[in-house]
């Protein structure tokens, strides 16, 4: 598929722009040159509103739109607040996708979630995966409903011809992530207790499980590229998969934030607590076949993470 460069002066619309994600994307297209972006926050413009939605795309007619918009949780949350995570999240879709293709944008490329694969994919997890089996109950309100902006981005393309495609990505961490102490994902969560223990001179920092479990992660930046190279180089029916193709397991995860933050004292894992799912790891070579891969390091990526939470995060504290 030959590349569509996009007019650095084109209007672009990113939905999210405040996210981990939608943040990312925004550094990206602003590093490359784009001069026309449309940002709006939640209280400019209410995307699980169907009115206010269409009436920002009347006036504004953006030709590209970047889906980032979402709203986003951790099990506890999923369970507490099922009735949100599929609402909200479905609406907002809806709106946006349709909208979209009512006011004749070029190309839509919706964001989702490695959660929309079932519970006991084939490791590495193929985009095929998809719809094969029951997912895991904790998160499939918000699975459902990514599930859902995929097949909605099909049907427009085989109805009405919209250039709208699908990019799911794997465990995502960096500027702007989420440090909270009670629902944050693994990678933050470590960095934020290795550092709070290096600062009180705690002799050890308890870890919960084996520490054998694999995970991948992506630093946001290089998913924001990704996305960039998507839009101008694929369009076809089938999401696709973006990766880093790197496996880590947690024991090692933890090694590396500690050497990262500089903390001195001991790691001990606590093997009574559940380790999750043994393997968790999607298969990125269609994306790989199309001539991208990622770029940071994990290293690399957790320096700048962490530096980025030293001066944004630990310093308010």
């Amino acid at each position: 598929m030959d590349p569509t460069p996009i007019d650095k002066s084109t209007t672009v619309f990113v939905a999210g722009h405040r996210g981990l994600v939608g943040s990312a994307i925004v550094r990206k297209l602003n590093s490359l040159g784009y001069t026309n972006l449309l940002l709006r926050t939640h209280a400019e413009l209410d995307l699980t509103s169907q009115s206010s939605v269409d009436e920002f795309f009347a006036a504004h007619k953006p030709q590209y739109v970047i889906l980032a918009a979402a709203k986003v949780g951790g099990i506890h949350a999923n369970n507490t607040y099922p009735a949100d995570f599929i609402t909200i999240n479905l609406q907002i879709q809806t709106n946006v996708i349709s909208s979209a293709f009512k006011h004749k944008t070029l190309k839509l490329l919706f964001l989702g979630s490695s959660c929309i694969y079932p519970k006991f994919a084939p490791q590495p997890i193929p985009e095929s995966a998809l719809l094969t089996g029951p997912l895991e109950p904790t998160n499939e309100w918000y699975a459902i409903a990514k599930i859902s902006g995929i097949k909605m981005c099909q049907a427009f393309r085989l109805q009405h011809s919209f250039d709208a495609i699908s990019a799911m990505p794997t465990n995502l961490y960096g500027t702007n992530d989420n440090f909270h102490p009670e629902n944050s994902h693994v990678l933050p969560a470590l960095l934020r207790r290795f550092h709070e223990a290096k600062m009180n001179n705690v002799e050890k920092v308890v870890v919960w499980g084996s520490g054998k479990p694999l995970r991948e992660f992506l630093h946001v930046d290089d998913l924001a590229d990704a996305v960039v190279f998507l839009m101008e180089n694929y369009s076809d029916l089938e999401h696709v998969n973006v990766g880093s193709g790197k496996e880590v397991a947690i024991k090692e995860l933890a090694e590396l934030v500690k050497e990262v933050v500089g903390y001195k004292g001991e790691i001990v894992w606590d093997p009574s607590k559940p380790d999750g799912t043994p393997r968790k790891l999607m298969d990125s070579s269609k994306l790989a076949g199309l001539g991208w891969e990622p770029k940071i390091s994990l290293k690399d990526g957790l320096t700048d993470t962490y530096k980025w939470y030293l001066e944004n995060v630990a310093a308010q504290q």
